[in-house]
């Protein structure tokens, strides 16, 4: 997945990895479907990457400015984008953390939660990569994903049952 500006154009940061990969038919199938407003997504042809679209989730304004409102709407978009062409995997770089300023430990809180309420949205996907450069990103990812892992129970024990206690929903505890 890009991160964009509303113009669409790859000349710096993933923008520019993912061009300099894939070739420069990724850029011009993303600047001929240009402008689309900040919040929105589309998706292009891969070029030579081994993948079967790029998705491009426009996060920063024309001044290359973001919000978490922002970010959270890119990442709805992405992944709506996704659930359109049957994706079974996406990688979300840290949005909004390089041209644009965002601090790092709120974009990775938004996108994380983000991709967490939207993502069952996508029955086809089955993995979800955060793609990122660099020990600060690793960890604040590492630190929002943590923060919002979905609480697991033994198998057989429903939520809130102490351990110990009977599994089988016809016993009774003495």
């Amino acid at each position: 997945m890009n991160a964009a500006s509303t113009a669409l154009w790859m000349s710096t940061g993933v923008g520019g990895a993912l061009k300099r990969r894939g070739g420069d038919a990724i850029e011009f199938d993303a600047v001929r479907q240009a402008p689309v407003p900040r919040g929105g997504a589309i998706v292009t042809t891969a070029g030579t990457l081994a993948a079967r679209a790029v998705i491009h989730a426009v996060s920063l304004d024309n001044n290359r400015r973001t919000s978490a409102e922002a970010i959270a709407a890119a990442v709805r978009s992405a992944l709506d984008r996704a659930r359109e062409i049957g994706a079974t995997s996406i990688a979300f770089p840290a949005l909004g953390t390089g041209v644009g300023g965002f601090p790092l430990d709120e974009a990775a809180r938004t996108t994380v939660a983000t991709v967490r309420e939207a993502a069952p949205g996508v029955p086809t996907l089955e993995r979800v990569v955060f793609a990122l450069r660099g020990a600060a990103a690793y960890h604040a990812f590492q630190v929002a994903v943590s923060a919002t892992e979905p609480v697991s129970h033994p198998v057989g024990r429903p939520a809130g049952q102490p351990a110990g206690h009977p599994a089988s929903p016809g016993q009774r505890s003495r």
